[in-house]
C-alpha cells in the first residue's frame, strides 16, 4: 500500500477526530462562546415558491413569483422553491452517491485530496486552511463549466478517482447541467422582481454565459458535543447564488431579525441562497443571506450546495438603473477571481466579507495608480 505523505497523516489525523467520540473534546474545533450563546429556537417563516407557472411563461404566475421573491431578498435573502425543474430521482440518486464516498476510508478519499492554492477535491474540516474554528464537516468539490468541456465533472471523477467512480461523475454531471439550468432561470425571476430597465432585458443571464461554477457535497457526521462547534460558522456566500438540496436532519439556521431560525426540511424543494456577488449586482438592494449550519449528536447530515459563479474574468457591475434609482453606486466594479481569492487568501468568508473586500479592493487600486 503506498505510504501516506505527512501531509496526508495530518490530514487523516483530522479525519480521526471527526469521525470518533472523545471525552475531551479536539480545541480545534471549539469556537467562541459569544458565536455559541445564540441558540436557534424559532422556526424561519420563509417562502416557498411554485416555479411552475414561471417556467411555462405564465405572467401572472411569474409576477406573483417575482413579488414572493423580492420580498425574501428585502428581508434575508433565503427562499425556498418547488416545481423547479430538477429531477427529484436523480437529486436522491446524487445524495445516494455521495453517502456512499464519505463512507468509503479515509485512504480512498484522500486519493482526491485538495491541492495547496486549489478548491477542488476532498478536505476535511478546512484543516489545510484553517487551525483554529473548524467546521465539523468533511467536503468533496469540484467545478461546473457551463460552456467548457462537456465532461468536466465526469472527467473530474474518472481521473481523480479512478474507473469505479464513473457512475457518480455521470451522475454529477447531469445533476450539475439541470441545477445550473435552473440557475440562469432564477437569474431572469430576480432581474423581474428587482425592476430592472427592459433595456437590460437578461443583464443578469448575460454575465453567466461562460460560468464556471463551484459544486460541494458536504457531510456532517454526528458530533458528541454539538453545543461547542458547528457544521458551518455564521457566513454569506460569496458567489451569487447557492442552490442547496439537504437530507431531512437538519441543522440550517438563517439569521432574520436579529435572531437566529431554523429552516426545516422540504423534501420537495431546493434551498436558495442569495450571495456577495449578486447583493453587490443588485447595487445592495438584495441582502446575502447570513446563515449557519448546527450539528447533532443523533444523525449524520448530507448536502449538495451549487455555487452559481461567473467566469473568472468577467466584470461584474449592477445595471445603470439600479444605480441610477438610487443615485449612488454602493460597490465597485470587480472580477469574480478578486473575491475568490480575497476569500481564500486575505479573509475567511463571515458576514462582513462583501465589505472588508470592497476596502481591500479600493485600497489594492489606490496602491496601483
Amino acid at each position: 500500500m503506498e505510504q501516506l505523505s505527512n501531509e496526508d497523516k495530518t490530514i487523516e489525523s483530522t479525519m480521526i477526530l471527526v469521525q470518533e467520540t472523545y471525552d475531551h473534546f479536539p480545541k480545534q474545533f471549539i469556537w467562541p462562546k459569544d458565536h455559541l450563546s445564540q441558540t436557534s429556537s424559532e422556526e424561519l417563516n420563509e417562502h416557498v415558491i411554485d416555479l411552475q407557472g414561471f417556467l411555462m411563461n405564465d405572467k401572472e404566475a411569474t409576477l406573483n413569483a417575482a413579488n414572493l421573491v423580492k420580498e425574501s431578498c428585502l428581508s434575508h435573502g433565503f427562499f425556498q422553491v418547488v416545481n423547479h425543474g430538477v429531477d427529484p430521482g436523480l437529486l436522491e440518486l446524487a445524495h445516494e452517491h455521495g453517502r456512499a464516498f464519505f463512507k468509503r476510508p479515509i485512504t480512498e478519499k484522500l486519493k482526491c485530496k485538495q491541492k495547496e492554492g486549489s478548491i477542488v477535491g476532498f478536505a476535511c474540516a478546512h484543516a489545510q486552511r484553517f487551525r483554529e474554528k473548524l467546521p465539523w464537516k468533511e467536503l468533496l468539490t469540484f467545478e461546473y463549466h457551463e460552456n467548457g468541456p462537456h465532461d468536466v465533472v465526469e472527467e473530474f471523477f474518472n481521473v481523480t478517482m479512478g474507473a469505479q467512480y464513473k457512475e457518480t461523475g455521470l451522475i454529477y454531471q447531469k445533476i450539475c447541467r439541470s441545477i445550473n439550468k435552473l440557475a440562469l432561470d432564477i437569474l431572469d425571476l430576480l432581474e423581474i422582481s428587482l425592476g430592472v430597465d427592459g433595456h437590460n432585458h437578461n443583464y443578469y443571464r448575460q454575465l453567466f454565459e461562460d460560468s464556471v461554477s463551484i459544486v460541494r457535497c458536504n457531510h456532517y457526521p454526528q458530533c458528541n458535543k454539538p453545543d461547542l462547534t458547528y457544521g458551518v460558522g455564521p457566513h454569506c456566500d460569496p458567489n451569487t447564488l447557492t442552490i442547496l438540496y439537504q437530507d431531512q436532519v437538519g441543522g440550517l439556521e438563517v439569521f432574520v431579525d436579529n435572531k437566529w431560525k431554523s429552516v426545516h426540511p422540504n423534501r420537495n424543494a431546493l434551498v436558495i441562497n442569495i450571495g456577495d456577488t449578486f447583493r453587490a449586482l443588485s447595487n445592495g438592494v438584495y441582502k446575502s443571506c447570513l446563515h449557519r449550519v448546527s450539528v447533532n449528536s443523533f444523525k449524520p447530515r448530507l448536502s449538495l450546495a451549487f455555487f452559481l459563479c461567473p467566469k473568472g474574468d468577467m466584470e461584474l457591475k449592477a445595471p445603470q438603473d439600479l444605480v441610477d434609482k438610487h443615485r449612488r453606486k454602493r460597490y465597485p466594479d470587480f472580477k469574480w477571481e478578486e473575491l475568490l481569492q480575497f476569500t481564500q487568501k486575505n479573509h475567511r468568508a463571515d458576514e462582513n466579507t462583501l465589505e472588508e473586500f470592497t476596502k481591500w479592493l479600493l485600497s489594492s487600486k489606490q496602491i496601483m495608480e
